[in-house]
């Protein structure tokens, strides 16, 4: 009898600590839980439009358009990307002298990119990236208007100046929540008699998902 009543004594001495630390184990999981629940609400892709910049070394040009991106990740710290950018006509002028006249022509002249490739970045509400794509770009000379100078540049991409474009980037992207401004910079080589170099840059708005 007296054993009896000591070990219900002792089971009454330890039942306190018991669920004490059930409560702490059940806490700690559910903040856990939540915690990598909170980090993964963005953690799909993103999608988002920019504002692109290309100097064209060879043209001598300074071309601007807009352009559109989506990616998705493939693991915590890599996503598959791809963008399409159309940078809208600049006009350049050319004369021709002949044994009879001088004429001036007027030429409109506009770009349009596809790329696509790995990007590389770290997490957090502030993010570091780096890229490869490869893709084409393609050269337009057309008096038509933005959407279709547009069309227009895609029909072009089989049979017109067309060229085969390697890209390596890096940037940084800045969230508050699913919103966030990516700003990025990068060598956009094309290989037409050799390599051509062209500084590339574009800023924009960012959803997460």
């Amino acid at each position: 009898m007296k054993r009896l009543a000591f070990l219900t004594l002792m089971a009454l001495a330890l039942a306190p600590s018991t669920f004490a630390q059930d409560q702490t184990t059940t806490t700690r999981t559910t903040t856990t839980r939540t915690n990598s629940s909170d980090s993964h609400d963005y953690n799909h892709g993103e999608f988002g439009a920019f504002f692109d910049y290309l100097r064209l070394d060879n043209a001598g040009t300074n071309n601007f358009g807009l352009g559109g991106r989506a990616g998705f990740n493939i693991h915590p710290h890599v996503q598959l990307e791809g963008e399409i950018a159309y940078d809208f006509r600049e006009s350049r002028t050319a004369t021709i002298v002949s044994a009879f006249s001088t004429t001036t022509y007027k030429a409109d002249f506009r770009v349009l990119h596809g790329l696509f490739g790995p990007k590389f970045h770290t997490n957090g509400p502030v993010r570091f990236f780096g890229l490869v794509k490869g893709g084409f770009i393609n050269f337009g000379v057309t008096t038509a208007g933005a959407p279709a100078g547009f069309t227009n540049s895609f029909g072009n991409v089989v049979d017109g100046d067309t060229h085969f474009t390697f890209y390596p980037g890096a940037g940084v992207e800045a969230f508050a929540g699913w919103f966030g401004i990516r700003g990025e910079v990068g060598d956009e080589i094309y290989w037409q008699n050799g390599a051509n170099h062209n500084f590339k840059m574009s800023i924009g708005p960012v959803i997460r998902f």
